[in-house]
């Protein structure tokens, strides 16, 4: 979702005018329900090796097309990025735009096209050239609310929220003004919603979605359409920007990890140590169904645009943090232009194309997405233990194993030169360094100095 509609903490749903029938039936804050005593739908065999590569086509490139995504593809599968997570491509509104070319979140038809783009010839060649390349493609959907000129406001009225007399309103809680409430109460609006994804899956044949800000939308919502979608395709993948525990016992594979992004920002700022990375683990373990899968990213548009770059955020930590959301156990993510060093917030509402350099992260993330796709240790749902040191406060030691296929992570979660010891059966062994290719041998017993953000990744 786009969070430079920033949220209000002191807006309550009266000072928005909203029908007291509205309030009571749309869905707030639906409560967090405790899950680990049930299973979740999991991931499909394909997503358990892949990353996850977000396309921004509006900051692409210079011209901002499909055409030039699709130019470039040969480069992302250099990569090894084989998912392409495409923000929303759907026409923009123009009442109560935000700046000149608006969000790509406020949409106004969800079969069309955003011509500033290109057509649907362009965008069917583009899916159709990177699946017969191996991609999967993913596209994200915007369910809570629409555009103020979505043809809905005069065929079906009844699909949104109204206030007092009758007009339509914004999201509650946000400065979200250039968007109306939908109102999922309404059985003919699910229908119809559901019937819009559908085409995507059906017409082009995409893999997945990646639903914005799920948690305005009922859970039961997303069950139904989950169910149906799966009827067509059964290997859907589907993404909740939510951190909602029961969103993954019928419905999405995976959720968002917005507070390990938090908590990843924290421990770089020198806030917390690096033991609140499990902290965020244990959480997450006790609220979410058993096989669960989080997303992990160090950004994505919503963090580059409106808090900052990873530069900004964890300076000289932006490289052993990225091998952190690799090792950890879920779903990586990387946001165009991260490999190649993005240093700048890309603008929202107007063009502001990526700066595209050589730059040393690319070979970083083209030796971590080798690792990743090639190695069932580092699969969603392979074996994860953090081994303790003397040092835990600064250092994370990582063990992942599937079978006779193992990954070791050591990495320094601070600026600051560490030694320290470690002790565990699991790193006895003959290693391979996967960035130098060097032959390492260890025992059971570790003592080891690791500079400031520095970090070495083992695999056999």
């Amino acid at each position: 979702m786009n969070t430079s509609r920033l949220f209000r903490i002191g807006v309550s749903l009266l000072s928005l005018g909203l029908a007291t029938h509205a309030i009571a039936d749309l869905p707030v804050n639906e409560p967090f329900l405790v899950s680990a005593d049930q299973s979740a739908v999991g991931v499909p065999d394909w997503v358990r090796s892949t990353v996850i590569y977000e396309v921004n086509v509006r900051q692409y490139s210079e011209a901002g097309t499909f055409a030039e995504v699709e130019a470039d593809l040969e480069r992302i599968k250099a990569l090894g990025a084989m998912t392409l997570w495409f923000m929303p491509v759907h026409p923009i509104g123009a009442v109560n735009r935000k700046g000149p070319l608006g969000s790509y979140y406020s949409i106004t038809d969800y079969r069309g096209i955003n011509p500033e783009f290109g057509t649907h010839e362009d965008f069917k060649r583009l899916v159709d050239q990177a699946q017969g390349m191996g991609f999967r493609i993913i596209m994200d959907w915007v369910a809570n609310h629409t555009a103020w000129d979505h043809s809905w406001t005069e065929s079906n009225p009844e699909f949104y929220a109204t206030d007092e007399s009758g007009g339509f309103v914004p999201p509650y809680g946000f400065d979200w003004t250039d968007v109306i409430q939908l109102d999922f109460t309404n059985d003919e609006l699910r229908e119809a919603m559901i019937g819009e994804m559908m085409y995507w899956v059906t017409e082009y044949g995409i893999d997945g979605f990646r639903c914005d800000y799920a948690k305005g939308v009922p859970t039961t919502f997303w069950e139904d359409a989950a169910s149906r979608l799966r009827e067509v395709r059964p290997d859907i993948y589907l993404l909740s920007e939510a951190e909602t525990p029961q969103h993954q016992l019928k419905a999405f594979n995976s959720s968002y990890g917005f507070d390990m992004m938090h908590v990843i920002n924290s421990v770089a700022a020198g806030k917390y140590g690096a033991s609140h990375i499990d902290d965020d683990l244990a959480k997450s373990a006790v609220r979410f169904p058993q096989g669960g899968s989080m997303l992990y990213y160090t950004t994505n548009h919503d963090e580059n645009s409106w808090l900052g770059t990873v530069y900004e955020r964890l300076g000289g930590g932006v490289e052993v943090f990225a091998v952190l959301t690799y090792l950890l156990d879920g779903v990586p993510l990387i946001y165009n232009g991260q490999e190649a060093g993005l240093a700048k917030r890309l603008e929202f509402f107007e063009r502001d194309p990526i700066n595209w350099r050589p730059h040393p992260l690319a070979d970083l993330y083209r030796t971590l997405n080798q690792l990743r796709t090639s190695n069932p240790a580092l699969f969603t749902g392979a074996s994860f233990k953090r081994i303790p040191t003397t040092d835990n406060a600064a250092i994370y030691l990582v063990h992942r194993a599937d079978g006779d296929h193992a990954v070791l992570g050591l990495l320094n979660l601070s600026g600051r030169e560490t030694t320290f010891d470690a002790y565990a059966e699991g790193m006895a062994g003959e290693w391979s360094d996967v960035f130098t290719g060097e032959n390492v041998t260890l025992s059971s017993k570790l003592n080891r100095t690791l500079p400031g953000w520095g970090f070495q990744v083992l695999q056999k």
